[in-house]
C-alpha cells in the first residue's frame, strides 16, 4: 500500500456502454487540483470480475480513496467499496443494490424508455443508435453520435447477477440525481439516495450528468473528499 497522502485518491467506475472515457470532462480538473485520479477500466463480462478490476485499480493509486460510479459503476462501487481504503462513495445516476438485490430487480420496479431501444446479440446488449437520445440526450448532437460509437455492451446477464458487499452501509455516500434521466429512473435514484443516507444533489441532466453538467458533478466529488479530510483528521 502506498503511504497516506493529505488528499483522498478518486476512483472512477463507469456503466455500460461507457468506459472509464466517460469521466474526461471531471478528471483533468481534479487532477489540476492536485488529486490523484485513475479510472478503472473494466470488461463489463462480470461484476465479480468488474468488482475485482476495480480493487486492482485502488492499489495504483494512494490511499484512501473515494469511489465515484455512474449507472451500473454504482453496483460496482457498493461491492468493491467496503475495500478498507475507500473511505467514501459519490453516485452519479447510479443503481445501489442491497444484498438481497440484483440491479435488474431495481431497473424493473422503475422501467425506462432506454430499454426500447436495445438489441442482444452475440451475448451482449447492444444500444440502437436512436438510443443514444434516451441515454445523453442534453448532449450536442455531435456528441451523442460519438457517445454511441464508443458505446461498450455489456454481458447479456450482468444485471442479474449478484456480489458480496453493501459499502454504503457502513461508508459516506454523496448522490447526484439526474432529475431528465430515460435511462436510470430519476425517482428510482431519489429512493437509493434516500436509503442510503446520502448527501444529495439533484440537477437537470440526462443520465450522462459527468459530461452535461460536469462541474457539478466536480463540486460534489470536491465535497465528498473534503469530508473524508476532516473525518481523518478528526
Amino acid at each position: 500500500m502506498k503511504p497516506t497522502q493529505t488528499k483522498p485518491s478518486i476512483v472512477f467506475c463507469h456503466g455500460i456502454w461507457a468506459d472509464g472515457s466517460c469521466f474526461n470532462k471531471v478528471i483533468p480538473t481534479l487532477q489540476a487540483e492536485g488529486f490523484e485520479v485513475i479510472a478503472a477500466q473494466y470488461g463489463l463480462d462480470s461484476q465479480a470480475a468488474d468488482v475485482a478490476a476495480t480493487k486492482r485499480t485502488l492499489g495504483r493509486v494512494s490511499s484512501p480513496a473515494i469511489l465515484v460510479g455512474h449507472s451500473y459503476g454504482g453496483a460496482v462501487i457498493t461491492a468493491a467499496g467496503t475495500d478498507e481504503r475507500v473511505v467514501g462513495l459519490v453516485y452519479i445516476a447510479a443503481v445501489a443494490p442491497d444484498a438481497h438485490e440484483t440491479v435488474q430487480s431495481q431497473l424493473d420496479n422503475y422501467p425506462t424508455p432506454i430499454f426500447g431501444h436495445i438489441e442482444v446479440a452475440d451475448g451482449r446488449v447492444w444500444m440502437l443508435p436512436e438510443g443514444a437520445k434516451d441515454f445523453a440526450g442534453d448532449l450536442p448532437e455531435q456528441e451523442q453520435k460519438v457517445v454511441w460509437a464508443t458505446h461498450f455492451a455489456p454481458d447479456a446477464d450482468l444485471f442479474n447477477q449478484k456480489i458480496d458487499g453493501t459499502a454504503w452501509k457502513s461508508k459516506p455516500s454523496w448522490s447526484i440525481v439526474a432529475t431528465e434521466d430515460r435511462t436510470v429512473h430519476p425517482d428510482l435514484e431519489r429512493f437509493l439516495a434516500k436509503r442510503m443516507g446520502a448527501t444529495t444533489v439533484e440537477v437537470k441532466s440526462s443520465h450522462v450528468a459527468m459530461l452535461s453538467q460536469p462541474q457539478l458533478v466536480i463540486d460534489v466529488i470536491r465535497k465528498a473528499a473534503k469530508a473524508a479530510q476532516a473525518a481523518a483528521a478528526a
